[in-house]
C-alpha cells in the first residue's frame, strides 16, 4: 500500500514536471513568432532596459569589487609560496571572465529581476490587469513579455561585462595591500593572459543566461494561478528555476568551449 502511494506521488510529480516544462517549452516559442510582428513596443522595451539595466549597476558594482578582490587575496598566498605571484593578475582576469563573474552576476540577476518580473506579472495577472489588456486590444504577451525576455537578453551580458571591469579593479586593490604594482602594469599583464576562448564563449553563454531569466520570470508571473498566494509562489519559483537554468547552461558551455575549442 505504501509503495503504491509512493508510486502514485512519484507519478503525479513526473506528469506535473513534464507539464510545466511542456507549456514552458511553448510559452518561450511565442516568443520568437511574436519579436518580429508588429506592433514593437519600443517606449516599453527602453524602460525594461533603464529597470533591469542601470537600476542593477549599484549591486553588480559592489558584488563584482568584492569577487575580485577575495579571490585576489585569497589566491596571492598560494601562487606566492611556488614564487609565481607576478601570475596574479593574469589568474584574477581569467577567473573573473570565463567562469566566476558571469555565474554570480547572472545569479544575482536570477534573483533580484526574474523574481521582480514574476511577482509583476503575478500580481497583474491576479487583479485580471492582463484579461484588461485582451478586451482593450492590447496584445499583452507583446507588451509584457517580449520587452522584458528582449531587455534581460541584452542587458545580462552588459552587467556581466561590467562586473568583470569592476572585479579585475577589486584585483587590483587586492594586490596593492600586500606590494606596489602601477595600473599600467597591472593591465598590461591582464591583456597579455587573456585570449579570443577567453572572452567570446563566455560572453555568449551570458545572453542565454539572460534569456533564461527573462523567459522564465515572465512565464512564472504570466501564468499565474488565481489568488494572492500565487504571486510569491511565482516571484519564488521563478528564482529558483532561472538559478537552475544557468548552472545547466554553464554547464553544456563549458562542455561545447572544451570541445570545439
Amino acid at each position: 500500500m505504501i509503495l503504491k502511494n509512493n508510486i502514485d506521488s512519484l507519478s503525479v510529480t513526473l506528469k506535473t514536471i513534464f507539464n510545466d516544462t511542456g507549456n514552458a517549452t511553448l510559452f518561450m516559442g511565442r516568443f520568437f513568432k511574436e519579436i518580429f510582428m508588429p506592433p514593437f513596443e519600443i517606449k516599453e522595451f527602453k524602460r525594461q532596459c533603464f529597470l533591469i539595466g542601470y537600476k542593477s549597476l549599484p549591486l553588480v558594482a559592489i558584488t563584482g569589487f568584492i569577487m575580485g578582490l577575495v579571490l585576489t587575496l585569497q589566491t596571492r598566498p598560494t601562487l606566492a609560496g611556488f614564487g609565481a605571484e607576478s601570475r596574479l593578475p593574469g589568474m584574477v582576469a581569467l577567473s573573473l571572465i570565463r567562469e566566476i563573474a558571469p555565474v554570480i552576476t547572472a545569479l544575482i540577476c536570477a534573483g533580484k529581476i526574474a523574481s521582480g518580473i514574476g511577482a509583476e506579472l503575478g500580481s497583474m495577472k491576479v487583479t485580471e490587469q492582463i484579461d484588461a489588456m485582451e478586451v482593450s486590444a492590447i496584445n499583452p504577451y507583446k507588451y509584457l513579455v517580449v520587452t522584458r525576455i528582449l531587455a534581460t537578453t541584452l542587458m545580462v551580458p552588459l552587467l556581466v561585462v561590467f562586473a568583470d571591469t569592476i572585479g579585475i579593479l577589486g584585483g587590483y586593490v587586492g594586490i596593492n595591500i600586500h606590494s606596489d604594482v602601477t595600473l599600467f602594469r597591472y593591465f598590461s599583464q591582464v591583456l597579455e593572459s587573456l585570449d579570443f576562448i577567453d572572452i567570446i564563449p563566455p560572453a555568449i553563454k551570458t545572453f542565454f543566461f539572460g534569456f533564461f531569466i527573462g523567459a522564465i520570470g515572465s512565464y512564472k508571473g504570466y501564468t499565474a494561478a488565481n489568488g494572492t498566494e500565487s504571486v510569491g509562489k511565482a516571484a519564488n519559483t521563478a528564482v529558483v528555476a532561472a538559478s537552475l537554468s544557468i548552472f545547466i547552461i554553464d554547464m553544456i558551455a563549458v562542455q561545447l568551449t572544451d570541445l570545439f575549442f
